[in-house]
């Protein structure tokens, strides 16, 4: 963010793409903290100063202000993403609860606002699964207006949270990635999200419907111009690898079951959906996983693991993007990332409101469509070897009742959609 001639703003975030996003909207990310060795590296070998690699329960005050300086007004925003799986949708899915704040990895929400308190910068903005906001199960989401509300007490401020849920995807990010953000500014004026500028349109329709929204990014977009190094091992492996070639572009396992076009393998909807997920060149991709199984996608069209510069590229980090880890660390880092196009809207909005300042071109992290679009590949026919669970299948019992269920003799009332949260004062 540029003031008087100098540009500030500190990251405190364990999600890395989001220093590029304010990054490419003109901010100066000062300061960056990470307690994984791994993911500090990636931030040092694509240029980052002042990385300090420390759990965020042990970032002092002292250690922010040595970087930062100690002028009241020395840090404009605090960007941070707080681990999400103590509120992730599978867990609920599979066991019908959580540990969610009980998860000793929800102590880093509570840290996180530690540092707005002591900090006190312009403005904050926190993502999070949007799992933390299910009805019936949203006590997370509770303790984030609370946590704010504390702050203003402690500091004196009058931070005033907006919240909604976003689709990377509807702001031309080649990936439905549905995740929840909440905004404030100190000033009590309350922050107003950007509004969508893509829709779920075939790109074949955008002359037909006029001006106002684009139609998604494809899969094809981002992907068109990679061509995989020969270096990186992107064959499916595990019991399921040879089924792939047998599953449609866009469709997963369910295409496998008595509700869909193929054999009827499976019961509906008794695997994640990710399981034996494949990308369509005219769709945008599937969320990226951090920490998939072996067969878990979303795969390649060309029946493939995703190479690392193309998952960088569904997560539209810069092209300038480096990363040197296992595969492992690898997927687990873009996979944890928000979208860095995302990021830069949001942090152009934050800019924008807070400064004044205008931004008529378009973003600078925005993908390009590459037309024309092929057609999809070839579905092969199912191997012999998975001909003998052709039959009847039962479906999932439904949400919360996995394989991982274990009743409790009373009736728990389950989380099937988010709160219906718009922009709000948490008041």
């Amino acid at each position: 963010m540029i003031r008087d001639g100098d540009e500030r703003g500190l990251a405190c975030s364990l999600v890395v793409a989001e220093d590029y996003g304010f990054e490419a909207a003109g901010c100066n990310v000062v300061l960056r903290n990470d307690f994984d060795k791994h993911s500090c590296s990636t931030l040092k070998l694509n240029g980052a100063s002042s990385v300090v690699e420390c759990p965020v329960e042990e970032l002092t005050l002292s250690d922010i202000q040595r970087i930062t300086g100690t002028s009241r007004d020395a840090v404009d925003i605090v960007i941070g993403g707080p681990p999400c799986q103590p509120f992730s949708k599978s867990a609920y899915w599979a066991r019908g609860d959580t540990r969610r704040l009980r998860d000793p990895r929800a102590n880093t929400l509570n840290e996180y606002f530690r540092v707005i308190e002591e900090v006190r910068p312009k403005a904050f903005l926190l993502e999070n699964v949007h799992g933390i906001s299910y009805s019936g199960k949203e006590e997370g989401f509770r303790f984030l207006l609370d946590r704010v509300r504390r702050v203003n007490r402690a500091a004196g401020t009058d931070y005033h949270p907006s919240w909604r849920v976003l689709n990377a995807a509807d702001y031309g990010v080649p990936q439905i990635r549905v995740r929840f953000f909440l905004v404030a500014f100190q000033s009590g004026s309350l922050y107003r999200f950007p509004e969508p500028t893509h829709r779920d349109l075939d790109p074949s329709e955008s002359l037909l419907i006029g001006p106002t929204l684009e139609p998604y990014v494809t899969a094809w977009d981002a992907l068109a111009g990679i061509t995989p190094s020969p270096d990186e091992d992107l064959a499916v492996s595990g019991k399921w690898a040879a089924l792939l070639p047998s599953i449609p572009e866009g469709e997963n396992y369910l295409w496998h079951t008595d509700q869909r076009g193929g054999l009827p393998l499976f019961g509906w909807r008794t695997r994640y959906w990710s399981f034996l997920l494949k990308l369509a060149k005219r769709r945008p991709s599937w969320t990226i996983q951090a920490q998939p199984g072996s067969a878990i996608g979303p795969f390649h069209w060309e029946n493939r693991r995703l190479s690392w510069p193309e998952m960088a590229a569904l997560q539209t980090f810069p092209g300038s993007f480096r990363i040197r880890c296992p595969r492992v660390e690898t997927q687990r880092q873009i996979g944890n990332a928000v979208p860095s196009l995302l990021a830069e809207v949001l942090a152009r909005s934050m800019v924008a409101q807070l400064t004044g300042q205008r931004f008529p071109e378009p973003p600078r992290l925005a993908i390009k469509p590459s037309r024309p679009i092929p057609p999809p590949e070839h579905v092969a026919a199912v191997p012999a070897e998975y001909l003998h669970l052709v039959g009847k299948h039962a479906p999932h019992p439904g949400t919360g009742r996995g394989r991982s269920y274990r009743s409790t003799g009373t009736k728990r009332e389950q989380a099937s959609h988010p709160l219906p949260l718009g922009s709000g004062t948490g008041e």
